[in-house]
């Protein structure tokens, strides 16, 4: 029984990136530009709103390893509560996706969609757009979505351990996931693969941890 779900839940893996390729060839070719253009136009990224709802992620992995000490400790005097595993297994999941993220964005090298540091090439800021693999660093990073895996990363392990928890994440992601295309830090494209990318490590973090519903 284990070993038929840990084969469908890698042919899942297998579906998950087959569609994550077709959705950012997509974007890359009609949406990534005209989406990027749009925001810059209309001045999007200059809503307050949306610069806010970026805050969560970065803050949310930097407590990451203080929550799970304080989980660990909890656990010397008692079992994890289904809650407190979930917890666990989301932050590390977490910082997985994370680490991914900044492993596939060295080999991917896409600019970004404006200039925003150290006047790093951009579509908006120096017309430059594309991928130019295995140039890593910061003005090369915008692939995949580092903010969208953490969320995915974290979040995707409720949905799957605690399903109660599902419409509360209906109303919280999708805002987070937009905001990062209407601030222009990244492309529709690099949100999509971060959002897989984080759903499929956290996919793996809730059956290694045994919080998979069957």
């Amino acid at each position: 029984m284990e070993d038929q779900s840990n084969r469908r839940l890698f042919q899942n893996t297998l579906i998950s990136l087959a569609i994550c390729l077709v959705a950012v060839l997509v974007c890359y070719f009609w949406i990534d530009r005209p989406v990027a253009f749009y925001v810059n136009r209309h001045e999007l990224n200059k809503i307050e709103f949306f610069r806010w709802l970026t805050y969560p992620p970065p803050w949310l992995q930097a407590w990451a390893p203080a929550i799970m000490a304080v989980l660990l400790v909890c656990r010397v005097w008692r079992p994890f509560a289904r809650w407190q595993k979930t917890l666990f297994a989301a932050c590390v999941s977490l910082i997985i996706a994370d680490q991914f993220r900044t492993s596939l964005g060295d080999a991917s090298g896409r600019y970004w969609p404006e200039t925003w540091f150290g006047n790093n090439p951009s579509l908006i800021g120096t017309g430059t757009y594309g991928f130019h693999p295995f140039q890593a660093g910061d003005d090369v990073g915008s692939f995949p979505s580092g903010h969208a895996a953490r969320i995915m990363g974290f979040a995707w392990v409720w949905w799957l351990a605690l399903p109660r928890t599902r419409p509360l994440l209906c109303v919280l992601c999708p805002p987070l996931l937009v905001s990062l295309v209407a601030m222009n830090y990244h492309f529709v494209g690099d949100v999509i693969a971060g959002g897989i990318l984080g759903g499929i490590v956290a996919a793996y973090a809730a059956a290694l941890g045994g919080l998979r519903r069957t």
